[in-house]
């Protein structure tokens, strides 16, 4: 097996920017499968940052986007890929469903206990080692639900609950310009719904609620964005899948 290049801290992250005020934060070094997309939304009168990545290397020291002006950091969900971060900015918000794991974010609550591990990278971090690797506590200064806001000032994102994934996943909704972000509910890549506290039942519900969403571009947690006709087409080849597979909505 070759021996993956050494990377250092300020190679680490990568910023693309797209349209709408919004940038892309990577650690282009992680293979896609587990490289978690940071989005960076410009406001008035704050800026949002949606998800904080593996949290090996600081973001606030190397990404200055993200230290540049007042920011709320909310959490898609808890998994480690997109928490690790957090810990660096005092405004945090989290669904409640998954406060708790914010607050004491242990390995095998944040599914880093089964796959943060040496395999995750094309290119090996320095100072990385699996066996001592963990998030540092971040406990949310405010807990969301579904129809809450997230208000930049110009901006206003519409928060959704997005249960299946995880019990306290969430999107963020732009009415105005279309734009959803949408964590790892839905992406253009494989799915997953068999972590510890995935649901299948409940992402289908999810999904079927999320589909006639009037979206112009879904910004997903991991892999490439996407426009209006794939995230229809993604959607319902995970409900066509499971339906074969025989697994249904669960009965109220």
């Amino acid at each position: 097996m070759a021996t993956l290049p050494l990377i250092e801290a300020p190679d680490w992250y990568e910023t693309i920017r797209m349209s709408d005020g919004v940038t892309l934060i990577h650690e282009p070094w992680i293979k896609p499968f587990f490289r978690c997309n940071m989005w960076h939304v410009r406001g008035r009168d704050r800026d949002l940052l949606f998800d904080t990545g593996l949290g090996h290397f600081s973001l606030r020291r190397h990404v200055p986007l993200v230290s540049e002006r007042k920011l709320t950091c909310v959490a898609s969900h808890t998994h480690f890929d997109h928490i690790g971060c957090h810990h660096e900015f005092p405004d945090r918000c989290v669904h409640a469903a998954e406060a708790d794991i914010l607050a004491d974010p242990r390995n095998e609550w944040t599914a880093a206990g089964t796959y943060a591990t040496d395999e995750m990278f094309d290119g090996m971090p320095q100072g990385w080692d699996t066996a001592r690797y963990n998030i540092l506590p971040a406990p949310a200064g405010r807990l969301l639900a579904q129809g809450d806001v997230v208000d930049l000032g110009d901006r206003a994102f519409e928060v959704i609950h997005t249960p299946g994934h995880s019990p306290g996943g969430i999107a963020l909704y732009e009415n105005r310009t279309g734009i959803l972000l949408s964590g790892d509910i839905i992406y253009d890549g494989p799915l997953i719904d068999d972590v510890y506290h995935s649901d299948i039942s409940d992402y289908m519900a999810t999904l079927m609620r999320l589909r006639d969403l009037d979206v112009s571009v879904v910004h997903g947690g991991h892999f490439p964005s996407f426009g209006k006709v794939r995230y229809r087409q993604l959607v319902d080849e995970y409900l066509e899948q499971k339906r074969q597979a025989g697994c249904h909505l669960r009965q109220p």
